[in-house]
């Protein structure tokens, strides 16, 4: 019976964190989805958020990848292989991020994770310029990442 409530509480702290974000759902799926969310305090959910995303901006820079050696417009492709780029150094933003985070650096740690949210706009608006339309799947994607951005920089904002 304790048990039970040990969980209530932590699926309490999960969703208190995550009440203030646009998408609620999105960030508290993400955090379910980790095994030490259970056990995780306010800053642990922040970092399982930031994990998401890097997840994200893997799965991206991926996606970017085999898109641009699937197209033949030139113009296109560039933007395609600058998309991927620009989600490898999101990567690199997020484990700094991660870092400042782990030092209780929360203002530079909000830099990073909207800097790195910055590069996933760069790309779409550069994509969008040329008027291709993403695959449904990369767009989720996208949308996920911002969403799970935005929920992270909430997240963080509060221990200001």
């Amino acid at each position: 019976m304790g048990h039970r409530n040990l969980v209530s509480a932590d699926d309490t702290l999960i969703k208190t964190q995550c009440h203030n974000a646009n998408v609620p759902k999105t960030c508290i799926q993400c955090v379910k989805s980790n095994p030490h969310s259970q056990s995780a305090d306010k800053v642990g959910i922040a970092a399982i958020v930031i994990t998401c995303i890097s997840n994200k901006a893997v799965t991206l820079e991926s996606n970017m990848t085999v898109l641009a050696s699937s197209v033949h417009d030139k113009k296109l492709k560039l933007i395609l292989q600058d998309c991927q780029k620009e989600f490898s150094d999101a990567k690199t933003n997020l484990t700094t991020a991660m870092d400042r985070l782990k030092n209780k650096d929360y203002d530079q740690t909000n830099y990073l994770v909207n800097h790195a949210l910055q590069k996933e706009f760069y790309c779409k608006n550069n994509v969008g310029d040329l008027h291709y339309t993403l695959p449904t799947t990369v767009l989720n994607d996208m949308t996920l990442y911002e969403e799970l951005s935005e929920a992270a920089m909430r997240i963080i904002d509060r221990f200001l």
